[in-house]
């Protein structure tokens, strides 16, 4: 036992690490398939793979206890004349010697080991499992990290509990990749957290500013920290921008194009007057049935009067409960290609003229969309809204593009039979649109609330991610007489 037994188990983990290289290789006693070796040689690469990710969890879960567990120990022997702050700093030293990681990311794996292993037992149970990844166990400590303990239990419950009272919806939490992943348990956390989304938001915006850092080969960035509503519609600009100026005699990629666009606007008087980069600013309600849109409300904490007026009005697709733009709810909205936003800013965009303002239906037992359909081949423009609202961006797995640059796509083709109904549509961007007509990869069925899947060269099915659909949240206080 002891470290003898440490040596062996690894022994044992490098001759199975062997016996898979030799697999690779066609090394092996028998092939993956002797009827068809080509075919069974790529099957087997993707069975190596999905093996190789469980694995590689539970030895993160390992790393993460082994770090914890070490530190604990280090800190005893210590003893209790050294300082607690000196015992943390050499025993992360140590961990990042051993790991070869320098000073900071050292201190971040250690805490993050410690958030999961003492205060997260589903996230570190799913790791030891191999059902998330040590990226996923990341997103998990850094989103519950503001949290209380009955908020972080509910959050991972949310996620990672399938008898959940509310569970997640679609694509399990470990085949999201975990920027995807990062995404709906931030959407989570805005709508279900104590503190006060406007307070954080003005905070935000007292700090917006723009950044300049040099960079190899005579390159440097240039970011800007901007509300979410200005830095969404000027990136769906500069990509409208972009893609306008496409074409066969065009041999700049889209992300050359863009850089190029936005360098064009801030060294000159503006981008080219390209008629479809003109968009007006879109949002959709969100509405409960029987409820009216009518109504005012104020701004919450005041950041609104705090934000400098874009002068650039470009497409934005904004989703808001009835009841929070009327200001009778803080409930956040959602922001297309972005996520929550304060109800405030959604108040904003509505009242500084929104080009056109869809009245939704919605489920008031789970919040989705209700379904429409259509019996003509054309996609109308509030069918295209219904989808980016089901969708919320590109359908394809991982895939983060934003609904405002997506193509509507016959599921099942219209010459063959294929409606025009919510269900039989699709959202793919244009490269996973292309993915979908060039090669064998394959939407699946999609319903009024739930997107299309997508089905392998291979036979694999992979789920969509779909959104978190909640009821309408009511407001406290009650209706005046009359109403």
């Amino acid at each position: 036992m002891g470290k003898a037994a440490v040596v062996r188990a690894f022994g044992e983990i490098r001759a199975a690490l062997a016996v898979l290289n030799a697999e690779l290789d066609g090394a092996g006693a028998v092939p993956f398939s002797a009827a068809d070796p080509l075919s069974g040689l790529a099957d087997g690469c993707l069975d190596i793979l999905a093996g190789s990710r469980e694995v590689e969890a539970g030895i993160a879960a390992l790393k993460a206890r082994a770090a914890v567990k070490y530190a604990a120990t280090a800190c005893a022997v210590a003893g209790p004349d050294v300082p607690v702050q000196a015992q943390e700093m050499a025993a992360a030293a140590e961990i990042g010697c051993v790991l070869a990681l320098g000073p900071r990311a050292a201190g971040s794996f250690l805490a993050t080991s410690h958030a999961v292993t003492a205060t997260l037992p589903r996230t570190l149970e799913a790791l030891q499992a191999g059902v998330i990844s040590w990226s996923h166990a990341v997103v998990m400590a850094d989103e519950t990290a503001c949290l209380d303990a009955v908020g972080a239990a509910a959050l991972e419950a949310h996620f990672l509990d399938p008898d959940a009272p509310d569970p997640a919806r679609g694509c399990p939490v470990g085949e999201l990749p975990a920027h995807r992943f990062k995404a709906k348990a931030r959407t989570w956390r805005e709508r279900h957290q104590a503190g006060c989304i406007e307070q954080r938001h003005a905070k935000g915006v007292a700090d917006r500013r723009v950044e300049f850092r040099p960079d190899q080969d005579g390159m440097a960035w240039l970011s800007a920290y901007l509300p979410a509503d200005q830095a969404q519609a000027g990136w769906n600009r500069l990509t409208a921008s972009a893609r306008a100026l496409q074409g066969p005699d065009e041999g700049r990629t889209m992300t050359q194009l863009r850089a190029d666009t936005f360098a064009n606007a801030i060294l000159t008087n503006g981008t080219p007057n390209h008629s479809d980069t003109r968009g007006s600013v879109s949002c959709s309600g969100s509405f409960t049935e029987g409820t009216g849109a009518s109504g005012s409300s104020s701004d919450g904490a005041g950041a609104a009067r705090d934000r400098v007026q874009a002068p650039i009005r470009a497409q934005v697709l904004v989703t808001v409960p009835v009841f929070s733009l009327m200001g009778l709810t803080d409930e956040p909205a959602m922001l297309d290609g972005y996520g929550p936003i304060p109800p405030s800013m959604a108040r904003a965009l509505v009242a500084s003229g929104a080009g056109s303002f869809y009245r939704v239906l919605v489920d008031p037992r789970d919040g989705a969309p209700l379904e429409i359909g259509r019996t003509s081949y054309r996609v109308t423009g509030a069918m295209r809204a219904w989808l980016r609202m089901r969708d919320g961006k590109c359908p394809f797995p991982g895939c983060s593009n934003n609904s405002l640059d997506n193509d509507a796509d016959h599921i099942l083709a219209w010459a063959k039979g294929g409606t025009t109904g919510i269900s039989n549509l699709g959202q793919p961007c244009p490269k996973h649109h292309k993915l979908r007509h060039t090669t064998a990869w394959k939407p699946t069925p999609a319903t009024k609330n739930e997107p299309p899947g997508w089905t392998s060269p291979t036979g694999r099915h992979y789920p969509s991610e779909h959104q978190d659909w909640e009821p309408p949240r009511w407001p406290d206080r009650k209706w005046p007489a009359g109403k």
